[in-house]
């Protein structure tokens, strides 16, 4: 593990550079403690720096990464400990040597629920910039890092990039007002998607893959009661393995690239469906048609008969969990503005029952008792 830890991070420092690296570790502390103050990031990200400046250079002991992290972590389990603070701290500091840094690395904030960033006016950007302007990355990167936490690395490093050289750009410009307008647009797809990865890979992380394939689902039905479960279903699959493959990911381009291809399908199965599809599919990049699906409000819902119930040996069989998806895919699309929390707790409900009652000795009567 040890040597593992430090040819990663040197390599890192290598290829990016002392900067870079810098900026990246104010990510990666800022996302990993959501809670913690500037100045506790600070002595972090200060600390991992000169650590990797002092024993990823050339011909550096290996011993002195090893010794280095040792001091760190004695550090962070000292009293008054100027790091970030986590209830896990304790329990880490009472073992020792790599299991105790693994266990200190491996700690995190649960993630904010609603991002506290907000942005100042373009005046106030430009003050703060002028007045210090390492001191206004810095903060800022903190910032919006610790509100979007978890929207994937590399989408945060590109919003958060394009948004300081925005600032460095406009503040020394002779008409910032109209540079700002044109570089927000341009900038408008990047900080939608840290937005939305931030809320859908938070969603994933609470739901896991299969609570986040039905919830998918019932949007897309409440969206759509006329489409069929066999229409939206791959698609609801689809969505589902692009947030499993990319909101941990850190390859350049992989949310972008593949919600691209996920819209192009959707856009493909339901443009001639659906004229509210066909508006949000024309005349747009994949990206803004993405936003625009997904800001649909619901369709007002049909007239349909009532839905059927999957049998019990259909909800046991092997098929059992898709079944009970089609039942309350049946109910969204039949009850279209009942909101996505509840859905959510009726499938919570029917899975427990599903795991309980499939392994109970008579099935059935348990089923049917629920």
């Amino acid at each position: 593990g040890k040597a593992y830890v430090r040819d990663k991070v040197c390599q890192e420092f290598q290829a990016l550079g002392k900067e870079d690296f810098r900026t990246l570790t104010i990510i990666a502390n800022s996302r990993k403690f959501s809670n913690a103050t500037f100045e506790e990031i600070s002595h972090l990200v200060h600390e991992i720096v000169s650590l990797a400046e002092t024993c990823c250079v050339e011909g550096a002991d290996p011993s002195c990464y090893d010794a280095g992290s040792s001091a760190l972590s004695a550090k962070s389990c000292g009293g008054g400990s100027p790091f970030p603070a986590h209830p896990g701290t304790a329990g880490c500091c009472a073992q020792e040597g790599l299991e105790q840094k693994l266990c200190l690395a491996a700690l995190r904030h649960p993630p904010q629920q609603l991002p506290r960033y907000l942005q100042p006016s373009n005046e106030e950007l430009c003050q703060a910039f002028k007045k210090d302007p390492k001191d206004f990355a810095d903060r800022f990167l903190h910032e919006y890092a610790s509100s979007y936490g978890q929207a994937p690395l590399p989408v945060l490093l590109g919003s958060t990039r394009t948004f300081l050289s925005m600032v460095s750009t406009c503040c020394i410009s002779p008409a910032p007002t109209s540079c700002f307008l044109k570089e927000k647009l341009e900038r408008k797809t990047l900080s939608l998607l840290t937005l939305l990865s931030n809320r859908v890979c938070s969603r994933f992380t609470a739901y896991g893959k299969e609570k986040v394939t039905f919830s998918y689902l019932a949007s897309l039905a409440q969206k759509m009661p006329g489409a069929s479960f066999e229409d939206l279903f791959p698609l609801a699959e689809d969505a589902a393995e692009v947030f499993s493959q990319c909101c941990d990911s850190v390859a350049e381009d992989c949310m972008q690239k593949k919600l691209s291809e996920h819209t192009a399908k959707a856009c493909g199965a339901l443009l001639a469906r659906d004229e509210r599809f066909a508006d949000c599919c024309n005349g747009k990049n994949l990206m803004q048609s993405y936003f625009c699906i997904l800001a649909l409000p619901p369709a007002p819902a049909p007239e349909l008969p009532e839905a059927q119930k999957p049998t019990n040996e259909q909800l046991c069989g092997e098929e059992g969990a898709r079944h009970a998806k089609r039942y309350l895919f049946e109910l969204a699309r039949r009850h279209t503005t009942v909101p996505d929390a509840f859905l959510g707790k009726l499938y919570d409900a029917s899975e427990k029952v599903r795991v309980e009652c499939c392994s109970a000795k008579d099935a059935s009567a348990c089923l049917d008792s629920k």
